[in-house]
């Protein structure tokens, strides 16, 4: 993501802050409201579950120190009392070439290399936690605890050691997919408009079955969100550890496949696992029909075929579909997403609880989490920002979740994951 587009993304929300007051302010939050969340997040582990970084992250307008462009930076993260994050190590999907994997590879250890250049820089406002233990450590002690995580296996290409250095490198969260299939697995967004097959492995291809045990092995966190419907269940029989699905939704709210139908939410409950509720408008809440509207009529001005959904920008068959050409694709996401986008459109904090509670009231508290996806289109009204995190807290507090409960959504499930998915490693000590 480039300087300009950064600018554009906050420009967006701080657009989003400009809608009617009623709407932009509906329900504020008292300065006693606000003083008990962060009371309380200063008690507990807080850790949102996926938020990203801009290849630029940790200089200039970027700084991790300065109250930048960033939805998140250092700043920010004290304001929202804020004290940990998973932070995804993101390459976009390329080509499957020797020459797409190195690239992706190079893309990876840039962000990698941003994420080390902040710990180096303010290493007594940050530091990378290898473990549940640490986590806890490092917030105790007043720093920001970052867990690095990957987010589509695009990155290692068809080469499975290159977990092992990634592991090396304090990666202990693994996301197979995103927009896109790779050599590992089907994605729920399969991009069809530029070439992919809908159900092109049936699931996992023979490399990412072997991906799930290599990543037992290590103690690497696989995380389910992004992958296909088959590619899931295939994961959840294979594995002999928990899992989380780190920025994944409610499919009965908006129904696409980007989203986790009920039978899928209890079957990532049933292994233990922890869906965290993505925080991203256009999977929080079902776009009006005028939304709908304009998306049709993109899809009619590039041959692409109608939905019911303004969702996603690509089919959800492949009946009919033809493969547009880079630029004409470039075009057409733009137009796409400048609707998704539009600041009239965004979902609101009450709205994204709304989704918490209902995964809660499916599979328990116990395997539910938030994230934000800050930094690649996450944030609702009231919570534009890491700084705003106490937000939700507030709004947890508001409907009557106990303290132990926000706890438990914060970061308590996913420490419990995360421990029991290292105390199931066979990697030999100091791997």
């Amino acid at each position: 993501m480039t300087k300009r587009s950064i600018r554009s993304t906050l420009a967006l929300l701080l657009a989003g802050t400009l809608l009617p007051l009623a709407a932009a302010q509906a329900d504020p939050f008292t300065p006693a409201q606000i003083e008990a969340a962060n009371a309380l997040q200063d008690r507990h582990v807080t850790l949102d579950n996926h938020l990203d970084i801009p290849f630029e992250f940790g200089s200039g307008d970027l700084d991790a120190g300065k109250d930048g462009a960033s939805q998140f930076d250092l700043v920010k993260a004290g304001r929202g009392h804020l004290k940990g994050a998973v932070i995804a190590i993101f390459v976009p999907q390329g080509a499957r070439t020797p020459a797409g994997y190195a690239a992706a590879a190079v893309q990876g250890r840039k962000k990698l290399a941003a994420l080390q250049s902040v710990v180096a820089e303010y290493p007594q406002r940050a530091a990378f936690a290898k473990s549940p233990a640490e986590l806890e450590a490092i917030e105790a002690s007043g720093r920001f605890a970052i867990v690095l995580s990957i987010l589509n296996g695009h990155l290692i290409g068809k080469d499975l050691s290159q977990l092992d250095a990634w592991y090396r490198d304090g990666v202990r969260i693994f996301g197979f997919t995103h927009a896109g299939n790779n050599d590992l697995a089907d994605s729920a967004r399969p991009n069809l408009l530029r070439g992919d097959k809908l159900d092109e492995h049936g699931g996992l291809s023979p490399l990412g079955r072997a991906a799930v045990a290599k990543l037992n092995d290590l103690g690497i966190v696989i995380d389910v969100s992004q992958i296909s419907g088959r590619a899931l269940a295939q994961v959840l029989s294979l594995t002999r550890a928990p899992v989380i699905a780190s920025h994944s939704n409610a499919r009965a709210i908006i129904d696409h496949p980007r989203n986790l139908d009920d039978a899928q939410l209890a079957a990532i409950g049933k292994n233990g696992g922890v869906v965290a509720i993505n925080a991203y408008s256009s999977w929080v809440r079902p776009l009006p029909q005028e939304a709908i509207d304009q998306g049709n009529a993109v899809r009619r001005r590039y041959g692409v075929p109608e939905e019911n959904s303004v969702a996603g920008i690509q089919p959800l068959t492949d009946a009919g579909v033809k493969v547009l050409p880079a630029e004409q694709f470039e075009r057409y996401s733009k137009e796409f997403h400048a609707i998704t986008g539009d600041p009239r459109y965004r979902a609101t904090l009450a709205q994204y609880v709304d989704q918490l509670d209902y995964v809660v009231k499916k599979i328990g508290i116990d395997h539910v989490g938030i994230s934000s996806d800050f930094n690649h289109g996450g944030g609702v009204i009231g919570w534009n920002d890491v700084g705003e995190s106490a937000n939700v807290t507030a709004e947890l507090q508001r409907r009557g979740y106990s303290e132990e409960d926000i706890a438990k959504l914060w970061g308590g499930n996913f420490l419990r994951v995360w421990a029991q998915v290292q105390a199931l490693a066979k990697a030999p000590a100091g791997h």
